[in-house]
């Protein structure tokens, strides 16, 4: 018999980010990345042990694709931690089903580490330093983490939204409003405001 290809792993972590962007992070298994691959089930354990490895190389995937540059020095505090969060929202977006890997593996993840660090820089250039800074990193990634998720599962135009614009005025006023009032609101908008209001919030505090 031919002695089966050896696989590197970008390979195998295109193969398996292929198979949870097509079926779904259910779907994400050693038979699907191997079938994927057109090898079998147990030649894959030859270059992983387990489906969680699997899942680390795809986040490794996704965040190594982040932008981590600095951005123009000459912008405000404001304007480069909203080009360091829009990086990470586009291209975590672009794979919506790998959010809760990356969740998951992020303390793994050369990618996210990187972000932070950059998210990091500025914010301390700012002044925002200590627990404050702890707070801000882990605000602006958990911004960033839920937008996406409401964007790609429950967004503010979808069928859930409609629903909501049809409960009782009597008894839930504000939220038939509201939900009325998101079909105007497009996703890039929603993104947006959130993170200004976020922003708005560290300003506030002296940042």
């Amino acid at each position: 018999m031919p002695r089966p290809r050896s696989l590197t792993p970008d390979q195998l972590a295109s193969a398996a980010l292929a198979v949870t962007d097509r079926d779904g992070l259910a779907g994400l298994s050693m038979r699907a990345v191997a079938q994927e691959l057109g090898v079998s089930t147990m030649g894959l354990y030859r270059y992983v042990h387990d489906r969680e490895e699997l899942e680390r190389l795809v986040v490794e995937l996704v965040l190594s694709a982040v932008d981590t540059e600095p951005p123009d020095p000459g912008a405000s505090w404001r304007e480069r931690v909203e080009v360091m969060v829009r990086r990470l929202r586009d291209t975590v977006g672009a794979h919506p089903e790998v959010v809760p890997l990356a969740i998951a593996h992020r303390h793994h993840s050369l990618g996210v580490l990187r972000w932070s660090e950059a998210v990091l820089a500025v914010l301390t250039e700012a002044g925002v330093e200590g627990e404050r800074r702890v707070v801000a990193l882990r605000g602006l990634l958990s911004y960033v983490i839920g937008a996406i998720q409401l964007e790609h599962l429950g967004a503010l135009s979808g069928p859930g939204t409609t629903a909501i614009t049809e409960l009782p005025p009597a008894e839930f006023p504000h939220l038939a409003e509201t939900a009325r009032d998101a079909r105007n609101v497009d996703a890039g908008q929603e993104f947006l405001g959130g993170l200004a209001l976020l922003l708005d919030g560290l300003d506030a505090q002296g940042g």
